[in-house]
Order: structure tokens, then sequence, then C-alpha cells
């Protein structure tokens, strides 16, 4: 057991939020109980996870993909309120890290999905994106199966980059238009979780190979590294639950 203001005080120092400039608030997004015994942690806040919180009798909810973003409908109705109502009525903490931890250098998603997919040497270039070298070459077509294979999804693979692929950016969720800063390194294919209109075009006129692995898909990883971090340090239990998304 632990103290909630325990656990967030020791996220914070390591994931450092006040130094980004974020979509929504991070941190503590719904107040619950303050001793935390249990920990369920997932991609997003969704209705799926918070029932299977209340379930297993946890203290806290950690996401990646929490509330209150900025632009959003500030009613609480509909789908917002029972979401709410759901976490108050069983005293549950909801707690989201955004940027900060898409950008975290242990547990963040871009450094978890490069231990996933087996990426060498891998650090950042600018911004969000990273960087890093296959262990051998490998064709288009075999990559894109190595992804389906390492994380349960078919990507979509457009572009007209080298035959083999030796070196590869990446940028978790959506992060598409980050493509020109994987040009700009010199790779031979880029991977993020979404594609857009233009993203197809640019790929095959510029030379490089893109892959949308899925914005869900890319996302799995950072929060159950930061779930089984806090459970190491504070000495609660965690457990991570997928709530399946194509996305």
């Amino acid at each position: 057991m632990a103290s909630r203001n325990d656990i967030l005080a020791g996220v914070s120092e390591w994931l450092q939020p006040d130094n980004f400039q974020d979509y929504a608030p991070n941190g503590l997004q719904v107040e619950g109980r303050q001793e935390i015994r249990r920990i369920i942690s997932g991609v997003t806040a969704s209705q799926a996870l918070i029932d299977a919180a209340v379930r297993d009798n946890a203290d806290m909810i950690l996401v990646h993909h929490g509330y209150f973003w900025k632009g959003e409908d500030q009613t609480i109705r509909g789908m917002k309120k029972q979401r709410l109502k759901t976490l108050l009525e069983h005293d549950i903490n909801l707690v989201a890290y955004h940027l900060p931890l898409d950008d975290h250098p242990e547990y963040g998603n871009n450094r978890q999905l490069a231990n996933v997919l087996g990426i060498r040497n891998p650090r950042p270039v600018r911004g969000l994106v990273w960087q890093g070298e296959l262990a051998g070459p490998q064709s288009p077509e075999n990559f894109a199966q190595h992804l389906a294979q390492a994380l349960q999804r078919q990507p979509l693979h457009v572009g007209g980059g080298p035959e083999q692929i030796r070196t590869v950016a990446w940028c978790t969720g959506a992060a598409q238009g980050y493509i020109t800063t994987a040009l700009e390194a010199g790779v031979d294919a880029y991977i993020s979780g979404e594609i857009s209109e233009p993203t197809t075009h640019t790929a095959r006129e510029c030379g490089i190979h893109y892959f949308a692995a899925g914005h869900h898909a890319t996302e799995r990883y950072g929060v159950q590294a930061l779930g089984e971090a806090i459970a190491r340090t504070f000495g609660v239990q965690h457990q991570f639950i997928d709530c399946d998304n194509p996305v």
C-alpha cells in the first residue's frame, strides 16, 4: 500500500510533466481514495477500462489518454458523464500522462516500441521522433510482417523507399506529420500509428517507406512500463488491461 500523493510525486519526478505544453492535464485528473493498493493501467480511459478497474477493485487507473482535452466540449453529459460518474461512485483515481510518457527515455512509448521491435541503438532525433537500426537489412514486405507479429496488428505500408530497410525512425500515435523529420534524418523507413491522406504522397514522392502500425497498437507499452516501475518502487499491485482497439 502507498499514498496517492507519494506515487504522483514520484512519477512527476521521473517524467517532469511541467516541461511539456500538452493538450490535456498530466497527472491526477479525477481524485479518488488516498491509499493505493492496486493500479490498473491501459492505453485510454474508456468505459471498458473503468468497468474492468471496478471489477478488480482498483484504487487507481493509469492511462496515456485521459480526459479534458483542449478544444473538447466542456459540458459533463453523455459518455463523459457516465465515465466520471463511475469513477466518482467507486472512488477511483484517474491518472494520465500524455507527451511526458511519449518522450521518457526509459518508460516512454517510443523507447518501449523500440524494445518490442528489436530496434538497435534507439535514440531521439528531434522533438518526439526517434531513430535506430535494424539487426539486419529487411525487405519492406518482411518488415511489415515483423510489425504485424510484434504488435498483433497488420500495418498499412506505403512509399517508394529502398529495396532493403536498414534504418528506421518512429513516433507512436498520431505522428504522421513528423515524416518530414524522418526524411531529414535520412532513414529508410518511418513508423507511426496513424496515416493521413498527404502522408501517402510524401512517402511516395520523397522515397521513404511509411508504416502506419496503429495508434493503439504502438502505444500499449509505455503505460505498462510506467505501471511496473510504480509497482516496484511503491510496493503496490499493477495489472495492464488491453481493451481492444483496431485503430
